[in-house]
């Protein structure tokens, strides 16, 4: 698979949340606006990505010296370590985009998509390019999930009249599960 396949795949037929439906609890919680998915997407994108980067390598040594049965635990090690410099770094040199995305990353060290990730290059046998473009591509994919529901729940605050055992998370899933549907329509599509 080329790399811009996989690109386009990992963001719109193999999308990690709603395709793979993981990262559900911070998707559907910070999706209440826009401005918070787009912060919490952001945030998702960067670790994700640096994540991916760094466990690549890891993996590569672990395989060679036999101790690929360790990867889960240095992978949510290497998630914890990452989230928490980039959270000290942002803190002291970037204070507005700390104070910004501060309420996110603590968030991100829980979320299943940054192990899932790693995970998938691993199953997949991906190549370090690989790793990287999917690892960026599914965070990316991710986001736009979490920003397509913020958008979707804010129209219906204004617009819609949600029967009251729906309002509230009962109808992200219902909107999760159409968006899901939409996005198999993507199912097979190839450049």
């Amino acid at each position: 698979m080329n790399l811009f396949d996989l690109f386009i795949s990992s963001i719109l037929n193999n999308n990690i949340a709603l395709t793979f439906i993981l990262g559900m609890c911070p998707l559907i919680a910070i999706s209440t606006n826009v401005k918070n998915a787009k912060g919490m997407g952001l945030a998702v994108v960067f670790v994700v990505t640096i994540t991916g980067i760094v466990n690549y390598p890891i993996y590569q040594l672990l395989k060679a010296t036999n101790t690929e049965n360790l990867a889960l635990l240095v992978f949510i090690i290497t998630i914890a370590a990452t989230v928490q410099f980039l959270e000290m770094f942002l803190d002291k040199y970037f204070p507005k985009i700390y104070n910004a995305f501060g309420i996110f990353l603590p968030l991100i060290t829980v979320n299943c998509v940054v192990l899932a990730v790693s995970l998938f290059f691993v199953n997949r046998n991906y190549t370090f390019l690989e790793t990287a473009t999917f690892s960026f591509a599914s965070s990316l994919g991710w986001m736009m999930a979490i920003v397509l529901v913020a958008g979707v729940r804010e129209k219906m605050a204004v617009i819609s009249d949600v029967p009251r055992g729906l309002a509230g998370k009962g109808i992200v899933f219902i909107v999760l599960g159409i968006l899901s549907l939409a996005f198999m329509g993507f199912t097979g599509l190839s450049f």
